[in-house]
């Protein structure tokens, strides 16, 4: 298992289904929007809500499905959630076939979507480490990392192309293929999955709902961690919006100008991803920690000096990179320090926590960031999210720490 860094066949059916459904949801990136537009003549102030008011419904329902999870074997969870997703994308081409779409209905599956999507981090999660070693859990998480950058590259062009020539409901048709075959995937693993930790009490109470965030508070790696990703992904998702605005309107660039300002720098998270493990074999987790989570906020800021013509998309592009380039080293890195700080008895919650926070966080951030758009112009609300980013590094943790089975290990009695 060690050789060559081969983490098993089980291993190797579980990246080939992230694979899988990564491709299909970027294949799909942007479709409810755009069926919403073309389809239903949804206006701005409905598109907003599909972008936002799903993400932010569907993670508060994903609030109780955490200790649900916990107490139950994660494979068929996951399974579960694919067919869930499979089914709630699939109702989509049925009713559009019919003529029977409604906003409400997007609106419904894109909530259901969003809530699955949650639960699935949670329990990949906890999955992830009953399949591979300890020490592999970066190796594991690097090659995640680099399939998602793979898939966010391909799969928007592909994605465009498929809808011009077939139709706006074609990606969403492959995106619920993508699901069932990550089922299908995910079933294949096989293999004995350990019991799940036993409850303690027989009903799930109030309060076993913030299990999650008071183990993450708790935590002196987590805690800040936990702030510093949530409020860098919230300001980055924000200004988003409003750099479409910026470059689509006044500074005259098309479509396929701004397709490509945010799909060819995506190499650069390949790029990151591939040399995580071996920065952190050379320096130290909690040091590449630090450095790509201190550097990736330096770049957003940049975004602010946009200007039209070959100048203005050279320099999104430079700047994307840069920061994508970062957040590759930084994600897998991030990823291993917060499964390694997790107890196994612990991982489905805290995982849910985080996730619902940082959806939330970010609906709630891009809804404020369009009301300071309106008021004070877009140009300078991306400013001022990039002001805010250089802040964030304040938020990493301080020290470095062991992972939460070493440090028990090491307060056992007997030991010195």
């Amino acid at each position: 298992m060690r050789s060559g860094h081969r983490l098993g066949r089980p291993f190797g059916w579980l990246w080939g289904a992230y694979g899988t459904s990564a491709l299909g949801t970027w294949l799909a990136f942007g479709s409810f929007e755009l069926i919403a537009i073309r389809v239903l003549n949804a206006g701005p102030a409905e598109v907003a809500a599909l972008a936002s008011v799903g993400a932010a419904v569907g993670a508060a329902v994903a609030v109780p499905l955490g200790p649900w999870v916990e107490f139950r074997r994660k494979r068929p969870v996951l399974i579960a959630m694919d067919l869930v997703r499979f089914a709630a994308l699939l109702t989509i081409p049925a009713a559009f076939a019919l003529g029977a779409l409604t906003f409400l209905q997007l609106l419904l599956v894109s909530v259901v979507v969003a809530a699955a999507d949650i639960t699935f981090r949670a329990a990949s999660g906890a999955y992830l480490k009953t399949l591979v070693a300890a020490e592999d859990l970066l190796v594991a998480g690097a090659r995640f990392e680099s399939t998602a950058w793979t898939t966010t590259i391909i799969g928007p062009p592909l994605g465009g192309a498929a809808v011009g020539l077939l139709g706006p409901v074609t990606t969403v048709v492959a995106d619920g293929i993508s699901y069932l075959l990550s089922a299908l995937g995910i079933r294949a693993t096989g293999g004995h999955e350990p019991p799940p930790a036993p409850r303690k009490a027989t009903r799930m109470r109030a309060t076993d709902l913030l299990d999650g965030w008071r183990y993450i508070l708790a935590d002196r790696t987590l805690r800040p961690l936990f702030f510093n990703t949530a409020l860098f992904n919230g300001l980055v998702m924000a200004a988003q919006p409003l750099l479409a605005v910026l470059m689509l309107g006044p500074l005259g660039f098309t479509p396929w100008q701004y397709g490509l300002a945010f799909a060819a720098p995506s190499i650069g998270g390949l790029l990151g991803s591939r040399l995580a493990r071996p920065l952190v074999t050379r320096f130290g987790q909690h040091r590449i920690l630090v450095a790509s989570g201190a550097l990736r906020a330096i770049w957003p800021l940049g975004l602010a000096l946009v200007g039209p013509g070959t100048g203005g998309l050279t320099l999104v592009m430079g700047v994307e990179l840069g920061l994508i380039f970062c957040c590759g080293v930084f994600n897998p890195v991030s990823s291993t320090c917060r499964l390694e700080r997790t107890a196994n008895d612990r991982v489905a919650r805290t995982l849910t926590a985080w996730s619902v926070t940082t959806k939330a966080s970010t609906a709630l951030l891009t809804a404020l960031w369009g009301v300071l758009g309106a008021l004070i112009g877009p140009r300078t609300a991306v400013a001022l999210a990039g002001v805010l980013l250089l802040a964030t590094p304040l938020l990493l943790p301080r020290r470095a720490t062991a992972p939460i089975a070493a440090e028990a290990e090491a307060r056992a009695p007997g030991r010195v």
